[in-house]
């Protein structure tokens, strides 16, 4: 098979329904870019029918089932190796992709040599705004995280989001969110695939931290618009994908901020633990006391994780 335009990955597990209309968006939309294109599907051990559905429903889609759960960074890393696109897209299956995302988020990727990574503007099941891009993380992100204070700052550029601007203009961002990435070939070949130290969680934000650092730049294209139905693997085992969401942010904390900042971390993570088991015990609520139990477990966490190096 000769070179194409665009690769798109999807790596899924367990999420038929959700895939279906993954796919059914994104051809539509491919087709109507006039990109030429292959779209491969790595399946990590999926139970539900999800190999059949694919085999049966979209014969021309190349189908990688590993027949196990390796991860989200693995899998996609398996992916990548199999694509022949001069750029790749990186596509969560729990996305809808609305029409003309795909050739927005290919024109702003050409835009300049420099462009390394674009992300989509993402929008919630409800259609309101659910990610544009970040800033890297930092403690007062993890400081809002532990102690939710209003939702108007989980959403401000004080906890690191960009909003849309104005809605057409690609413009510079730390990272995007990693259910809709598109990536230039020679930016994985020159810094490598996703660390697969990373199960799932935080490895598309160390990705591309290792982009920048490289030199390239990273967009959002708010233009391309793509629908999240957020979490549709992960909320299949909340609680362990909660401790896993702590584990990733000790790795990249620990690369890339130190052993100093991940003792921080522990700290503020008892101290967060602490507080809502009060507001437990005096409200009653049987939820905050599953919430500060995994606190006191995401601190424990941060306490012990061994600090990688900067390899991948």
């Amino acid at each position: 098979m000769g070179e194409r335009d665009l690769s798109v990955v999807i790596v899924t597990w367990n999420v038929r329904q959700l895939l279906l209309a993954c796919l059914e968006s994104l051809l539509a939309d491919l087709e109507r870019s006039g990109l030429q294109n292959e779209v491969i599907v790595v399946d990590n051990g999926s139970t539900d029918g999800t190999p059949e559905l694919v085999a049966e429903r979209f014969p021309t889609i190349q189908l990688l089932a590993l027949g196990e759960n390796r991860g989200f960074a693995a899998a996609n890393n398996v992916g990548m190796a199999h694509s022949c696109g001069r750029a790749i897209l990186l596509l969560n299956p729990d996305t809808e992709v609305l029409p003309g995302a795909v050739l927005w988020l290919w024109r702003a990727l050409q835009a300049a040599p420099h462009v390394g990574l674009v992300g989509a503007c993402l929008l919630n099941s409800d259609g309101s705004l659910q990610s544009a891009g970040y800033r890297f993380p930092g403690y007062v992100q993890n400081l809002l995280d532990f102690f939710p204070i209003h939702p108007r700052l989980i959403g401000s550029r004080l906890n690191g989001r960009f909003g849309p601007g104005d809605g057409l203009t690609p413009f510079a961002v730390d990272h995007p969110l990693g259910a809709c990435m598109m990536v230039r070939r020679e930016v994985v070949k020159e810094v490598g695939g996703l660390d697969e130290g990373y199960f799932y969680y935080s490895e598309e934000i160390d990705w591309c931290r290792r982009i920048r650092a490289a030199g390239w730049t990273i967009l959002t294209a708010p233009a391309a618009r793509v629908v999240h139905h957020a979490g549709g693997s992960t909320r299949q085992v909340s609680e362990a994908s909660f401790l896993q969401l702590h584990r990733s942010r000790a790795r990249y904390f620990c690369r890339w901020h130190g052993r100093a900042f991940l003792r921080r971390l522990a700290w503020l993570a008892a101290l967060a633990a602490g507080w809502t088991a009060l507001r437990a015990r005096l409200t009653g609520h049987a939820e905050l006391a599953t919430r500060a139990r995994l606190l006191r477990e995401a601190a424990a966490i941060y306490r012990q994780t061994p600090c990688c190096d900067e390899s991948v």
